[in-house]
């Protein structure tokens, strides 16, 4: 008997994500675009930012990505969830890229905790890891094996 898990990135569903997108301009006259997006967990988006060559530093209630010209400020909202305050050479195209870049990273940073996480549980279920595919699309394919039977 065995079980396959096939973990789809989320990123190929996630790319109408970016919820809204406002802009604006601060007083220096510099363009501000703020984009919501679904993320949540703060580790899994610092590594989606580090994947995407952003220069990433984090405080407690803030994370910052800097790319040549553009910075990004995440900050939480009431629901846990990430506003990025985009400023520099950016305008709301050029933000929704950006988001559904770090969205697309974000995506394999989940793929890549919940495959760690079934690899770590596993055993304690009375599985074993027989086999495991990365598909074309990214797609991961898990084959287990369930112990104490043929």
């Amino acid at each position: 008997m065995s079980i396959s898990v096939v973990l789809v990135p989320l990123a190929v569903a996630a790319v109408v994500a970016v919820q809204g997108v406002a802009a604006r301009r601060d007083q220096q006259g510099r363009v501000v675009c703020q984009v919501q997006t679904r993320m949540r967990d703060e580790r899994l988006l610092a590594a989606a930012l580090h994947d995407t060559a952003a220069v990433v530093g984090a405080d407690r209630d803030t994370i910052t990505a800097d790319w040549a010209g553009v910075r990004a400020n995440f900050q939480r909202d009431a629901d846990g969830i990430w506003s990025a305050h985009f400023t520099g050479e950016v305008d709301e195209e050029r933000a929704v890229e950006v988001v559904r870049a770090i969205d697309t990273a974000y995506g394999r940073q989940v793929q890549r905790a919940v495959l760690e996480r079934l690899r770590q549980q596993a055993p304690a279920a009375g599985l074993r890891l027989e086999s495991e595919q990365v598909t074309e699309d990214a797609s991961v394919r898990l084959v287990f094996a369930v112990e104490g039977r043929s």
